[in-house]
């Protein structure tokens, strides 16, 4: 790591630790989305706050965003931060809330926000079920191993033409197989034809489920709920009991998974990222796996 001036630490994926004398933070850097991320910070908070609006607007961001503990969310509110979201049982136990500031305005409005909440009532009114039927004839699950970083990136470009992480990248997809996330696929004829992963916080013990993805000529089989079932036995048995997803509040059937496999609703990330073809709301879900067999 490179030691950056006044006291951050650089680190891969403009991921930073900023040390100063009087508090400390991790924030990433997301040119790509125009944001910055704040995934962890304890000290000093008015000189915290202080300091990441600087660089957010030295950077020319549109949002900077925050995973802040409960008890500190009426400060940030103080400070021009509204809530967009939370996680049950995030930080070890405890909740995280999701504060979002934003320094343009047009970043803040949403074009699609009264249909995205028709498309969570809808789903909200469906019954709930965590039966799978079998997968199809000549469809096979397994885990993912790091030979397969070639075609799952090749996967990713098909599926998305735009995505907030480079996971169209071969060497990107082998980075984050051998740094530990868990990728399970499903495959016909020995060819990729569906994925997703589980993204392990082994600090704060949660899991992000993410990379969701299927080709469109298989999608009618419901295979990301075969998926995440078996990336959260595999999150269970390692004792990862908080499981949450950021899903694309325009899709209907990935929402959808994730109702009906007992995840709780908790709110929409406004422009969160660039996903699919655009800058896209993304809805918030969590559930304790300790309490869902």
């Amino acid at each position: 790591m490179r030691v950056m001036e006044g006291g951050a630490v650089a680190c891969p994926s403009n991921q930073c630790y900023v040390n100063k004398e009087t508090y400390w933070c991790h924030i990433i850097y997301d040119d790509f989305n125009k944001r910055l991320r704040v995934e962890d910070y304890r000290g000093h908070l008015y000189e915290f706050i202080q300091y990441i609006e600087k660089e957010a607007k030295q950077k020319l961001y549109e949002k900077i965003i925050i995973k802040a503990r409960f008890e500190h969310v009426p400060l940030f509110i103080e400070k021009g931060f509204i809530n967009e979201g939370w996680i049950q049982g995030y930080f070890n136990g405890s909740d995280v809330y999701f504060l979002a500031k934003y320094l343009i305005a047009g970043r803040r409005q949403s074009d699609d926000w009264c249909k995205e909440d028709e498309i969570i009532h809808s789903i909200q009114s469906q019954t709930r079920y965590n039966d799978l039927s079998s997968l199809p004839d000549g469809f096979f699950m397994r885990k993912a191993e790091e030979k397969d970083a070639a075609e799952l990136s090749g996967l990713y470009k098909t599926v998305f033409a735009v995505y907030p992480t480079p996971l169209q990248q071969m060497d990107y997809v082998l980075h984050i197989l051998k740094s530990g996330t868990i990728f399970y696929v499903i495959e016909k004829d020995e060819q990729i034809v569906s994925a997703a992963s589980a993204e392990v916080n082994e600090t704060y013990h949660n899991a992000e489920l993410t990379d969701c993805a299927t080709l469109p000529e298989h999608r009618k089989h419901g295979f990301m709920k075969h998926l995440i079932y078996q990336l959260e036995m595999d999150l269970r048995k390692n004792g990862i009991f908080c499981a949450y997803s950021l899903a694309r509040a325009k899709s209907f059937g990935m929402n959808a998974v994730f109702h009906q496999l007992g995840y709780q609703y908790a709110g929409r990330l406004t422009n969160n990222c660039y996903i699919y073809q655009e800058l896209e709301d993304m809805n918030v879900w969590f559930k304790n796996l300790a309490y869902e067999q």
